[in-house]
């Protein structure tokens, strides 16, 4: 069963905090249901709604996807950087057991990676 603690929040927060200064971007880490690691992603200098193929035109904030970053984001650093994000959200002790042919779904905890939220959009800082 997911869950995660402020504790392991805390353990976690070093390593996402590190890739969010490496690349200059701001975000806030938070735990959601005991059971989702998240990070909403407030403003930086990578062009998130470009590199996702955004216009002026659509919404100013994006849920992730972490099953497809490679496909679904279409710049090399963008995509370095979420994969380095999410693999500091899952930590040393991450699992994931899931079997979903078998309705068995058993991991340490999910990972949510928010592009601006709906209140709030992604500011592009460069």
């Amino acid at each position: 069963m997911a869950y995660i603690s402020q504790n392991d929040k805390k353990e976690l927060a070093p390593a996402i905090k590190a890739v969010l200064k490496k690349y200059k971007m701001k975000g806030s880490i938070a735990v959601k249901h005991y059971s989702t690691l998240v990070v909403n992603l407030k403003s930086g200098e990578l062009d998130m709604m470009e590199a996702f193929g955004q216009t002026e035109y659509q919404r100013d904030y994006i849920q992730v996807n972490p099953y497809w970053i490679e496909r679904n984001w279409n710049d090399d650093t963008v995509v370095a950087f979420l994969l380095e994000l999410k693999s500091a959200m899952e930590g040393p002790k991450f699992y994931n057991n899931d079997d979903s042919m078998t309705d068995y779904f058993d991991r340490s905890h999910f990972v949510d990676i928010n592009v601006g939220t709906f209140k709030s959009n992604y500011t592009f800082t460069a």
